[in-house]
């Protein structure tokens, strides 16, 4: 049985808002879209699923949506015949039931443990690992997405670097006036903003009323408002508002759909982004970006920070280089870095190559391939 004709089935558990149904939502996509395969994607918040894809039907037990039937995982779980092929997005444990069904199919499916994405170098070793069930006759395999070809790449259209440099071309200024914004003004620079709760957020702000150029930062609604409304200070903050302060205006935007959420990475020359699914599709994005990175116990993230960080800069000249990873480390947390405001004048001065790395960067991304295209070549190979 070849890949191109198995059955997919992806189970995603809501943990983080939006970051885990995003990319489970992409990869459903991409799966059916490019390679026609029949996936169904289970998960177990559609609130969460229907803010990032409005055409989902957050009370809807089963539905069709680009390809991919959505169905709602309820516990308990209701029988359902296994896939030729399941996936577990990033650890979630399958429900039992559906574990037990698994064991009892012949050949027994492709179970697969997508991992998060990590820079770090030990991915490339662990990727593609079995673990055999400790009591069923089933074996998981760990999929790392990663940044080399050791890895299993990372998620993309096929036709993404088409569809920005389109939008670039003709539709940013429709892009802007559908947003209720006039065309940006010569030395403006925008800025969206997606963030957890940061300690940084209010000097950011600072630095940015502060700057000899205007900068016009846009945030979807999100965590990050209760801080910016505190720091403005106005009692609430929703879609639509906009103060001014020094160079900075600032301007709440609706939670956006993934795809418009795109589009304002790819018209804006900064992106503040969190977790991974916005982190990835800011690199496609082509412009610079800082990263907030998941927040973990004992500052584990750091070390992911400083991978992705080390990748990042390779072939930029050490001022740039400095001037980038201040900002990033600054911005999350890191100690033995300059105050915000040095590291905001620092990554201006610098702005211009690094601008120009962020241009180049998706080329050298295309180096680790796709993920879609990667999963269906290893399940083929588990399926012969």
């Amino acid at each position: 049985m070849r890949a191109m004709r198995a059955t997919w089935d992806i189970f995603c558990n809501v943990v983080d808002n939006y970051g885990d149904i995003g990319i489970a939502w992409r990869l459903a996509r991409g799966l059916a879209r490019e390679h026609g395969l029949a996936v169904r994607l289970w998960v177990d918040d559609l609130h969460a699923f229907h803010r990032i894809w409005p055409a989902i039907a957050a009370d809807a037990e089963r539905q069709a949506s680009e390809g991919v039937t959505v169905c709602a995982w309820r516990m308990p779980f209701a029988a359902a015949e296994p896939a030729q092929v399941v996936i577990e997005a990033f650890g979630c444990a399958l429900p039992e039931s559906y574990l037990a069904a698994m064991s009892l199919q012949a050949p027994p499916p492709v179970w697969i443990n997508l991992e998060y994405l990590s820079a770090e170098s030990w991915v490339a070793e662990h990727h593609g690992l079995p673990s055999p069930h400790p009591r069923l006759p089933l074996t998981k395999y760990f999929f790392f997405p990663g940044y080399t070809a050791g890895t299993g790449g990372l998620l993309a259209e096929a036709d993404l670097a088409g569809r920005r440099a389109a939008f670039v071309r003709t539709e940013t200024g429709a892009f802007w006036r559908r947003l209720g914004l006039d065309t940006p003004q010569p030395g403006e620079l925008r800025v969206s903003l997606f963030a957890y709760e940061n300690p940084a957020l209010p000097a950011l702000l600072d630095t940015w009323a502060a700057d000899t150029r205007p900068v016009t930062c846009l945030v979807p609604e999100g965590r990050a408002i209760p801080q910016l409304a505190a720091w403005l200070p106005v009692s609430a903050l929703q879609a639509g508002d906009e103060h001014r302060r020094g160079a900075l205006r600032l301007r709440i935007l609706p939670f956006l759909d993934q795809d418009t959420y795109d589009c304002l990475l790819w018209a804006c020359g900064l992106n503040f982004v969190r977790g991974e699914d916005s982190c990835v599709r800011a690199q496609w994005a082509a412009h610079p970006l800082v990263w907030q990175a998941y927040p973990q116990a004992g500052t584990a993230h750091w070390v992911k920070l400083n991978a992705l960080l080390a990748r990042y800069t390779a072939g930029l000249d050490a001022a740039a280089a400095r001037a980038v990873a201040d900002l990033w480390q600054r911005w999350n947390g890191q100690p033995d870095t300059p105050d915000m405001a040095q590291c905001w004048a620092a990554w201006r001065r610098q702005q211009d190559p690094i601008e120009r790395h962020a241009r180049a960067w998706p080329e050298r991304l295309a180096a680790a391939g796709r993920l879609t295209d990667k999963l269906v070549d290893f399940v083929e190979n588990k399926l012969r």
